[in-house]
């Protein structure tokens, strides 16, 4: 079964320090929803058109899985502590077997 990936790319944070309490209440929900974080903030090498922005990757089991952890009660909980001063791009998608 292909694995789910949680893709977020931040394409503007100015506030910093509400990004960190949006993360103290997902990050418990993304690993009780079986998600494992990959990268998160690490260096950006950016080539041809990329831009280095914040990007966090989360690996799940399969894409079922990713999509439940994103619409559990707990995650949900966590969604409107992201700031308004946070540009994020989400995505759930499928890997390949």
């Amino acid at each position: 079964m292909a694995k789910g990936y949680w893709v977020s790319v931040y394409p503007a944070i100015s506030d910093p320090e509400s990004l960190t309490a949006y993360d103290k209440l997902a990050r418990p929900a993304v690993q009780a929803g079986g998600g494992r974080v990959l990268s998160r903030g690490a260096r950006v090498v950016a080539h041809e058109a990329g831009i280095t922005q914040r990007v966090v990757l989360i690996e799940f089991d399969s894409l079922e899985q990713a999509v439940a952890a994103y619409e559990s009660e707990a995650y949900q909980k966590a969604l409107p502590a992201l700031p308004d001063g946070v540009e994020r791009d989400f995505r759930i998608i499928e890997g390949i077997d």
